[in-house]
């Protein structure tokens, strides 16, 4: 295995050329209708797989990367707040690319386009499946045909999550520089908060728990057209990284600490009149899903009907939005 370049900073996932990705607890959506976007919860514990070396599956140990805990139907979107140079970001679930539904690919491609322009993408919440709407990411076992994996290749190999980034060319990347350092200084909003955890016991190696991410409900969210030329970015890769999602008894046994609290009660959230967000930019224009992707089935195909309580959030609470410490990660077979 070989260093990428890839850091853990707390958890954020900080990628060469300042792509930053936090994973964020979510509310789950229903699978029906289309709903704003549901709030941070906290962020995922991230750790290194070779931290583990003695207790993490063979399997992870070849893929090298990062793992983090997620229950089953749990949801969670993608923060990329904290980029601090244009990227190029693909993203894969089970190695199909979350924006086009094509297989994985170690090169940038327009046709379709299957990465995200960072920073002007400020998340990714689930598989781009409809005109500025997404469907939501949510966890579910390999095994059982319900992961995007699955639905879209037949078969359940990988699950997980995939990233690569890209920069500009050298060129490109010097031109946007010297306009940024003539241009007023932007801020944007961010949210959710870190939740606690505990310590526990750790335990032998067994075969792993497998988990990948399968589809909620539908939001109202763009993927945005890259309004670049191809040649713009790099034809390679500056980095990579494999995270594997363990289900909580896996992540206490192999990391000796507590997962985080089960989510937080749908119901309870709204009644509460916490907010809901409503992200909109009028200079974007909204990628196109492909029949792949749009095609993907919910969850609850397989898993049977959602029964926690639902319930919708008010108007007044949907809100509009407008190198780090530690070893790099290492990367490896994938």
């Amino acid at each position: 295995m070989t260093g990428t370049g890839v850091r853990i900073d707390g958890n954020t996932l900080r990628l060469p050329g300042g792509v930053a990705v936090r994973f964020v607890r979510t509310l789950r959506l229903p699978e029906t209708g289309t709903h704003p976007l549901p709030p941070g919860l906290g962020e995922f514990p991230v750790r290194r797989v070779s931290d583990y070396p003695d207790t993490v599956p063979e399997p992870w140990r070849a893929r090298g990367g990062v793992m983090l805990p997620v229950y089953l139907r749990e949801a969670m979107w993608l923060s990329f707040g904290g980029t601090r140079e244009p990227a190029a970001l693909q993203v894969g679930v089970g190695k199909v690319c979350a924006v086009s539904g094509r297989p994985w690919s170690d090169r940038l491609s327009r046709d379709p386009q299957n990465y995200l322009v960072l920073p002007r993408q400020p998340w990714l919440d689930g598989i781009n499946s409809g005109k500025g709407t997404v469907r939501q990411f949510v966890a579910v076992p390999l095994g059982l045909g319900a992961t995007v994996e699955g639905q879209v290749t037949g078969e359940e190999v990988w699950g997980g999550v995939q990233l690569q980034s890209f920069p500009l060319v050298e060129e490109r990347l010097a031109q946007w520089r010297e306009l940024e350092r003539r241009a007023a200084t932007r801020s944007r909003a961010a949210y959710g908060a870190a939740l606690p955890m505990a310590a526990a016991a750790a335990g032998p190696p067994r075969a792993p728990a497998a988990m990948g991410l399968g589809v909620g409900g539908s939001m109202r969210q763009e993927v945005y057209r890259d309004d670049r030329p191809l040649s713009d970015w790099c034809d390679t890769a500056a980095g990579r990284v494999f995270v594997h999602l363990v289900t909580p008894p896996e992540w206490r046994r192999i990391t000796g600490e507590a997962p985080p609290p089960s989510p937080v009660d749908r119901a309870a959230y709204t009644k509460a009149g916490l907010p809901w967000y409503d992200y909109y930019d009028q200079d974007a224009t909204d990628l196109a899903p492909t029949d792949t992707l749009d095609a993907v089935k919910p969850v609850g195909d397989w898993l049977g009907d959602d029964h926690e309580p639902w319930q919708e959030p008010a108007p007044y609470q949907v809100k509009p939005l407008g190198d780090a410490p530690g070893k790099p990660v290492e990367d490896g077979d994938w």
